[in-house]
């Protein structure tokens, strides 16, 4: 018999009809009630069992973790916590799970277990609401995109460019560790490995992405990207995911509407398609909350940390003026940072950019025109200022909690400035050929911006620590299941 998803079930407004139900037992109780879950909502539904005429054998077989069948009238329910129940008139075991073993009991969880035993995680609560409201935010996307004609393009895992300069890359190759080929001079001869050159895993699709729009118009790419640096923090990963639009005869300040309307789109989207989620994950916050100190505690429910992303529009202001308001804040002049800021050109840390959305404008913040000499060689570079100094038309995205959001700028669409440019960063433009004939042939004003997806997600869900908002992290020594 086809068996009805427990969601329906339990917005069912009719009973009495034959219904069945397949899922995974939560628990068992005086031998007659089990609540079994199915993954399709975050409630279980009870069965009731007549333990009076059903086999010991098999009431013994129903423990927690066990997958089951049950079949029967779906009835009123009289007691407290449900609306409706199933009158269990069959009841099968489809695979048994023996509760000595089974690492989930009907107890609370560490987040720091869960992640250890991250292949049975997700039949908890927590991670059923944090995997739900990622596909939705996924689905969101892509919705975004495609209502504004924009082209879902994907760019190469496999790389043989380093876009951010960063360095930090995993090597792809087959060739022999124990008998690696050499040049002369000691170094790795790389025409005997499978792409005949030095690859990489890509930690960006922003440079492939270029070329596409240079001839689309409006393009994006969303696949994973990959980054060996040996961090162990929170908001680290060595493979995540990335969200790279990047449009042709956009300025900057076409580039940051087009970010801030995303962010409002796709946060709207999941408080309107997974309320029930962000409900239990605000609740879960809260609860988490209150093992903190009070200073340490957010000043904002889960629910009106998003309302403050939706409701206001992104403040926005040059880094110049940024470092002018964190310079004077309190903060810096108590030497409560833990960075001081001492001047123009220091690279912003997390407790500044938070400081500034937190508790200066108390609402998501957009910085731009960032000094030339911290940002990557791509972006377009501005008049000097009055004091002659360098800046490049950047933009990045402050929210609440997290810090940056979102990276793009204006991309350097004059050739000869973004050869110097590459000169000047040592960026081999040889190897950078096709790059350029993107500026040699029809160069044209655009810009793009780049969305770690995990950071979307964790700010949606009100996590705290990255690893918890991709089904399997990869983390230094961490590569499991």
């Amino acid at each position: 018999m086809k068996h009805t998803r427990i969601k329906d079930l339990l917005n069912a407004t009719e009973y009495g009809h034959q219904v069945t139900v397949k899922g995974w037992v939560k628990t068992f109780r005086n031998n007659q009630f089990i609540a079994i879950n199915d993954g399709s909502t975050l409630g279980n539904i009870q069965a009731v069992v007549d333990f009076a005429n059903t086999d010991e054998s098999l009431l013994k077989r129903i423990t927690t973790g066990a997958a089951v069948s049950v079949s029967g009238p779906l009835i009123e329910s009289l007691g407290k916590g449900q609306r409706v129940e199933i009158k269990v008139e069959s009841l099968e075991i489809l695979g048994d799970s023996d509760p000595e073993k089974f690492p989930l009991q009907p107890k609370k969880h560490s987040l720091e277990f869960l992640r250890e035993i991250a292949h049975l995680r997700f039949r908890t609560n927590t991670f059923n609401a944090v995997f739900k409201v990622r596909n939705a935010l996924s689905f969101a996307i892509h919705q975004f995109f495609f209502e504004r004609g924009f082209v879902y393009i994907h760019t190469p895992i496999i790389t043989g460019s380093d876009a951010e300069g960063a360095g930090e890359m995993f090597k792809v190759t087959t060739l022999d560790f124990d008998g690696t080929p050499r040049k002369p001079d000691g170094t790795v001869d790389y025409t005997e490995d499978f792409f005949g050159k030095s690859t990489n895993l890509t930690v960006s699709g922003q440079l492939e992405g270029e070329l596409a729009a240079m001839a689309l118009g409006n393009i994006y790419t969303f696949g994973p990207t990959f980054r060996a640096e040996n961090s162990n923090t929170t908001r680290h990963l060595a493979e995540f995911w990335m969200i790279e639009p990047e449009m042709a005869f956009y300025e900057l300040e076409d580039n940051m509407d087009l970010a801030e309307e995303l962010l409002k789109y796709v946060i709207r989207f999941a408080l309107d398609h997974c309320p029930d989620e962000i409900e239990f994950l605000k609740n879960r916050l809260a609860e988490e909350e209150k093992s903190k100190p009070q200073n340490e505690r957010s000043e904002m429910d889960l629910v009106s940390k998003l309302h403050f992303c939706l409701d206001s529009r992104f403040e926005r202001l040059t880094y110049t003026e940024a470092i002018e308001i964190l310079r004077q804040s309190k903060p810096n002049q108590k030497k409560q940072f833990k960075y001081p800021i001492t001047g123009w050109g220091a690279d912003l840390q997390s407790e500044h950019e938070r400081y500034l959305v937190e508790k200066h404008f108390k609402k998501p913040v957009i910085l731009i025109d960032y000094p030339a000499d911290i940002k990557s060689f791509y972006m377009r570079l501005n008049e000097p200022d009055d004091q002659g100094r360098l800046t490049v038309a950047a933009m990045d995205i402050l929210f609440p909690g997290i810090g940056e959001m979102v990276g793009g700028s204006q991309r350097e669409e004059r050739y000869d400035k973004l050869v110097a440019r590459m000169e000047e960063m040592g960026v081999p433009a040889e190897e950078m050929d096709w790059f350029l004939d993107t500026r040699r042939f029809g160069t044209a004003p655009h810009s793009g911006f780049g969305v770690g997806f995990e950071r979307l997600v964790l700010f949606v869900t009100g996590m705290t620590n990255i690893r918890d908002v991709i089904p399997f992290p990869r983390t230094p020594n961490n590569a499991e299941f």
